[in-house]
């Protein structure tokens, strides 16, 4: 925990200071963190736009940052005119109030990726004086050490019925800032780290790209019978079959358990639902799990199998459950035969997935029945090649999720060194 050095009372003639758990050697004698209003190092931004600005409209994403909206949204603005949105540049700090899961007050983020660019006044802007570091205020912010001061904010705002916090409200709150330097070393410290992290991420999604070429290579094209690329084992060895899905083995759809009966609910057994489903391939702990008797009144699945979402707006997303299980109902769930791979069958699937989406159609629930998903028809091989193609697959699916987990190591590394980089101040301590 953060630790408070010795408060000195008006009448000692100084303030409260912090000092945060980790600190470079240099900074171990220094003074500690003293607590600043942020109107006193920061201001609103009010430059409006103009209608050259147009092209440059930015939005805020809580994955991404502030990002062009024709880029990650495939629009532009909502309406015709851009003269009440506010012109921002480099470093300047964007946030939205509405409170989301990640976040009890709302997303806070510096611009970093454009040299400049116009927000939606649904926005609130504010801009650092130059003598402070934009990139430790961001991992400031992100570190949470801001919190107890939104919070109160944030409940009064709830008493007021509205949680419409002015970015003068904002800067009416308080910080805990370190001086220059210690700043900057703090700034570069974590900078490296997102280096680190941006350069596996960069890594991880190229392992990925691959294994998505290769797989157009491994299947068949649309109007081909054969893929373009096969084990030399295989060369030669002629056409693929056409099967339906059905014919892979047993096709189910799942089912939910009466959620009335709690003594169905909280046992052992997975209860996969289109939530549990990511992008990495095996399910084993899931939101919800069933007790023995919940299984019972269920439609079991056994490990192993093909399960595919075909309800809902997550329609597509393919996974295979590790141990024995039960989905709901949105999923349809492949439990293949003696002579068809379970592991052939993920991949058949998942290089299929988008071209049964499209299945669907157009409408406020989309859905693919029982029946129309077993119908789709899908090339094969005999059982030996689809083993042989589903090992090479399946060794670049391990690469992919060991270098995915070094990717979320690193993730947990930056959240637990910002926890002790920056002071973690309780409300009322603060």
């Amino acid at each position: 925990m953060s630790s408070k050095s010795k408060p000195l009372t008006p009448e000692d003639g100084g303030a409260v200071t912090v000092t945060p758990v980790l600190r470079f050697p240099e900074f171990l004698n220094a003074e500690g963190w003293k607590e600043t209003l942020l109107q006193k190092i920061a201001r609103p931004v009010k430059e409006r736009a103009t209608t050259e600005d147009a092209e440059n409209v930015l939005s805020l994403s809580g994955e991404h940052g502030l990002v062009l909206q024709s880029d990650y949204f495939g629009k532009k603005i909502a309406g015709d005119s851009t003269d009440r949105y506010l012109k921002i540049r480099k470093d300047d700090f964007v946030y939205n109030d509405r409170i989301t899961k990640a976040s009890s007050f709302g997303t806070i983020k510096r611009l970093s990726n454009y040299a400049g660019g116009i927000v939606s006044p649904i926005y609130k802007c504010f801009r650092f004086q130059p003598s402070e570091n934009p990139v430790f205020w961001e991992c400031y912010f992100a570190s949470g050490s801001h919190d107890p001061a939104l919070g109160r904010l944030v409940n009064e705002g709830a008493r007021a019925g509205r949680f419409n916090i002015s970015v003068t409200q904002f800067l009416s709150t308080n910080a805990w800032r370190a001086d220059g330097p210690e700043q900057q070393k703090i700034a570069d410290c974590l900078a490296s780290v997102d280096a680190l992290i941006a350069a596996q991420g960069r890594k991880v999604e190229s392992l990925r790209a691959h294994k998505n070429g290769l797989m157009q290579q491994l299947f068949p094209q649309e109007g081909e019978t054969q893929p373009r690329l096969r084990f030399p084992e295989f060369e030669g060895a002629g056409e693929w079959e056409e099967k339906s899905v059905g014919d892979f083995g047993q096709v189910v759809t799942g089912s939910t358990p009466s959620t009335s009966d709690p003594t169905l609910y909280g046992g052992a057994i997975p209860f996969v639902s289109p939530a549990d489903i990511s992008e990495l391939r095996y399910i084993d702990a899931t939101k919800k799990t069933l007790t023995e008797a919940g299984f019972q009144k269920s439609r079991p699945v056994r490990a192993g199998s093909v399960l595919f979402v075909c309800i809902g707006s997550t329609i597509g997303k393919i996974a295979q459950n590790v141990r024995d299980c039960v989905t709901n109902q949105q999923i349809n769930a492949v439990i293949p035969d003696a002579m068809h791979s379970d592991e052939f069958v993920y991949f058949a699937l998942s290089n299929a997935s988008d071209r049964i989406a499209l299945l669907a159609g157009k409408q406020a629930v989309p859905i693919i029945n029982k029946s129309l998903f077993s119908a789709v028809r899908l090339l094969v091989p005999d059982l030996a090649e689809q083993q042989r193609i589903a090992e090479c697959l399946s060794s670049l699916d391990d690469l992919i999720a060991a270098e995915t987990r070094k990717l979320d190591m690193l993730g947990t590394h930056k959240k637990g060194l910002m926890q002790q980089l920056f002071p973690s101040i309780d409300e009322s301590q603060s």
